[in-house]
């Protein structure tokens, strides 16, 4: 599957959904329709929104070289010694540039969760996922997808790099130990 599959689905969907919008709205006056999961009643704005941004990443760039050989990379700061995660240009603690890449280790434990069953339309191509913030063995904070359909707080995981389907490009997540 290419990169641009998801998306062409996704404006199919939008077509689709914009067509029975636009019946409901001829018949009723009003953008309301059935959620079709739980049958709530949904206010369907008409107003649509498309964000694409860019990033630039010329100091942080090795965060995504660490990716390619499997690792997950933060940055250390050499005056004050924080160690931040996601990897920052500078230190926002002392404002040093003096920064060091460190691997984060491999293990943590689930501090928070929340299973995600509403999803932005860009990934609604997903089945319900797990998303959490995982104290890392180095006392790191590190938000990311948790691989598992039974979440809990205090589960150990590990950190891994994966490749992220069907738009095929490398990410992390967790998984259950």
């Amino acid at each position: 599957m290419t990169i641009l599959e998801p998306r062409e689905k996704i404006q199919k969907e939008i077509s689709s959904l914009i067509s029975m919008l636009d019946f409901v709205v001829n018949q009723t006056g009003l953008p309301i329709i059935k959620d079709q999961k739980n049958g709530n009643k949904l206010w369907v704005s008409t107003r649509e929104l498309t964000l694409r941004y860019q990033i630039p990443i010329n100091r942080t760039s090795k965060f995504f070289e660490g990716l390619k050989e499997g690792k997950v990379l933060a940055t250390k700061c050499n005056r004050c010694n924080t160690v931040y995660f996601p990897p920052q240009d500078d230190c926002p603690k002392c404002k040093a540039s003096s920064l060091e890449w460190v691997e984060i280790p491999p293990e943590g434990e689930v501090i928070t969760f929340t299973k995600i069953n509403v999803k932005p339309m860009s990934f609604s191509h997903y089945n319900d996922y797990v998303v959490g913030i995982v104290k890392m063995s180095n006392g790191v904070n590190v938000l990311g997808w948790i691989n598992t359909d039974s979440p809990r707080i205090g589960m150990k995981v590990k950190l891994k790099v994966y490749e992220r389907k069907p738009e095929g490009y490398l990410t992390y997540g967790f998984e259950p130990l």
